[in-house]
């Protein structure tokens, strides 16, 4: 079997699992569909809570899992993201959340707060994983790196359909800074940069050195921004094909929900 067949072969064990996706601006969840990584219903959505605690977050994550736990089968699969670095169910650390979850067990935290099970995974990873399976990478060979432009910048690296996880490029040194903090699309914001001065000073530098060191054969473009793709992808001069995310920010949810059915 190719790593896509094994896919298709694991996901079809499970006709439905939840997916849970904590943000720094909200946590988001929904039921996905496996066969197709559609939403079964409309997606709840609740704003992270100030300070993003682990018990905070965690009670959100539970109050989203009760909305729609009793309409799922017992056994379904449950899958949390978080913008952090997950280390067998261990978070690491925590860019863009409170300082409290480093080394925190995050994976037994949700899983203790829900009354069930769940898996606990990078968030750029799980984008990259539902863009690999059911969006802008599907069918992909070869080396695919999906970047997830928001607060931050996530990284996921696929190849040939398996995931290596936990990359964090987007904290790679750029001119003598954090990546994140000169290219994401939160710096544009803060920086009123046009969309223009965003890609030639910005994302243009940091995309080719990505690509210097990574030779990928398909760069995926996700977060919020990427609904805007025209504005600043055509911008770029890369040797590399560059695409939106088909997905857009239902990623995070369907790729937590389709690692939790593996």
């Amino acid at each position: 079997m190719t790593s896509f067949d094994q896919d298709g072969a694991r996901a079809m064990a499970h006709a439905v699992a939840l997916g849970i996706d904590i943000g720094g601006s909200g946590i988001k969840g929904a039921p996905v569909d496996l066969a197709t990584g559609e939403f079964l219903q409309p997606r709840l959505k609740i704003a992270t809570p100030a300070p993003s605690t682990p018990a905070a977050v965690a009670k959100i994550v539970d109050q989203i899992a009760d909305e729609f736990t009793d309409d799922l089968p017992a056994d379904a699969p449950i899958g949390v993201t978080i913008p952090g670095v997950v280390q067998h169910g261990v978070v690491r650390t925590a860019a863009n959340i409170d300082k409290a979850w480093i080394d925190a067990e995050g994976e037994k935290i949700f899983s203790d707060a829900i009354g069930r099970k769940c898996l606990l995974v990078n968030d750029a990873d799980a984008a990259g994983v539902a863009e690999q399976r059911y969006g802008a990478a599907k069918g992909a060979q070869g080396l695919v790196i999906l970047t997830t432009l928001g607060t931050g910048i996530g990284i996921a690296l696929l190849h040939n359909g398996v995931l290596i996880p936990n990359c964090e490029m987007g904290h790679m040194e750029l001119n003598g800074h954090d990546a994140e903090t000169r290219a994401a699309s939160s710096i544009k914001d803060k920086e009123e940069l046009s969309y223009q001065e965003w890609a030639h000073k910005r994302l243009q530098p940091y995309y080719k050195k990505l690509e210097d060191l990574l030779w990928p054969d398909l760069i995926v473009v996700g977060g919020g921004v990427s609904r805007k793709h025209h504005k600043f992808l055509p911008l770029l001069d890369l040797r590399t094909p560059i695409v939106p995310a088909a997905l857009e920010n239902q990623a995070g949810i369907v790729g937590a929900a389709a690692l939790a059915a593996d």
